[in-house]
């Protein structure tokens, strides 16, 4: 059995699961998200808990097994907890406000880089340096968190650019200045 599928999932308090053949439904305070599953894999309702099982111990459906389970979790964790990134910016001058649902980031081009805030996220920027990234759906908060970053990616001399939070950079050492020819 795998590690991963066999825990059952608990259902906080304000959390409202809708299961219907493959397809679910979760409601709660931070928003809805619903997906489908694949159709071997059997989800349960029962009370307060969620459980996955597996029909047989084909390689496919042992892949699907966690995976179901750890999507499932991640849509309960989202609704009633949420997920959040948070990004630094590094360099002189750069910087990042927020205008209206709009993200502008100086970042040394020429110009400013304007972002707009999709659907279901919410991106806050506390001070000029620190953005965060808030979202009940964890792929749509990381694609966000990455589309941000890939701006201005940091480079490993200065580490100058756009960076997570816990991220660490591996710094190279410069060119060595040459001895006089001639």
């Amino acid at each position: 059995m795998s590690r991963i599928g066999k825990l059952p999932i608990e259902i906080p308090a304000g959390v409202d699961v809708k299961l219907d053949g493959h397809n679910m439904t979760v409601k709660g305070p931070k928003g809805t998200l619903s997906s489908s599953f694949h159709k071997n894999m059997i989800i349960e309702k029962e009370g307060n808990t969620i459980t996955v099982k597996r029909p047989n111990d084909n390689k496919e459906n042992r892949s699907l097994h966690g995976l179901t389970r750890a999507l499932i979790n991640n849509m309960v964790t989202g609704v009633s907890k949420g997920f959040e990134k948070n990004l630094e910016i590094v360099g002189v001058g750069f910087r990042a406000q927020k205008q209206g649902k709009k993200l502008i980031l100086t970042l040394g081009f020429s110009h400013p880089v304007e972002m707009d805030e999709p659907n279901g996220i919410t991106i806050d920027v506390p001070s000029p340096n620190i953005i965060q990234v808030k979202g009940a759906d964890k792929q749509l908060v990381g694609e966000v968190a990455a589309q941000i970053r890939k701006k201005r990616p940091p480079e490993p001399y200065k580490g100058k650019g756009i960076k997570y939070s816990d991220e660490v950079i591996i710094r190279k050492e410069g060119k060595t200045g040459a001895k006089g020819k001639g």
